[in-house]
């Protein structure tokens, strides 16, 4: 079935939001950058980011990486590559603008793929998760991290009835990681091998999901 969204809508809302990333982020979600960049590194050198916007976890990555970070937003990566100059990160080897369901890639060339904060606002997470195991090498991680929407109980009531209001900020009560596990369980060689909550948690979690080799 073919997937219809609103490509330049996201573009213009990331737009207005590139001059304010920052400000509001920068801490934030300091604790699962550090994280998704960590466990990247630990499957190899060669890392893809999907979704870098304006390059937050950028530095989070070794001197030794070697890093590409694809965008929708031209204004985000335009945030990005000053950081990419002012801070010295040598291990950015290309930022480029690309949409996450059509990465102009080639296949089996990351050892990690990292997701950060972004799986909630794309239209279609699992065409995004088929290009990102396609580009991913045998072995190496796909490294989601978001905030994940409770499975029952309490804590999903709340956030259901907190619905509206966390949409406005780009995130959803509705993606969870089930959805995930289901996406891995019906994909080839593709498994979910760890979820460990990150700040603020239990409301983020960092989720690994490795490639067979």
């Amino acid at each position: 079935m073919s997937v219809q969204y609103d490509l330049a809508g996201q573009k213009k809302a990331y737009e207005s939001w590139a001059p304010f990333y920052d400000k509001v982020y920068v801490r934030f979600l300091a604790d699962g950058q550090r994280k998704a960049a960590a466990a990247a590194a630990a499957c190899g050198p060669d890392i893809l980011e999907v979704g870098v916007g304006t390059g937050l976890v950028l530095r989070y990555y070794p001197p030794h990486a070697r890093v590409v970070g694809v965008d929708l937003s031209t204004h985000m990566l335009a945030k990005a590559r000053e950081k990419v100059v002012t801070e010295g990160l040598s291990q950015v080897r290309g930022l480029a603008c690309m949409d996450a369901c059509k990465l102009g890639l080639p296949g089996a060339s990351f050892d990690a793929v990292t997701v950060p904060f972004v799986i909630t606002l794309v239209p279609d997470p699992e065409g995004a998760l088929d290009e990102m195991r396609r580009v991913l090498r045998p072995g190496g991680e796909i490294i989601v991290a978001s905030k994940m929407g409770a499975e029952g109980g309490l804590r999903m009531t709340l956030e259901t009835a907190l619905a509206p209001l966390v949409k406005k900020v780009g995130w959803s009560t509705d993606f969870k990681v089930s959805r995930l596990r289901a996406w891995a369980a019906t994909t080839p060689d593709m498994a979910v091998v760890d979820v460990q909550p990150i700040f603020p948690a239990p409301f983020f979690q960092l989720i690994r999901i490795k490639r067979a080799g």
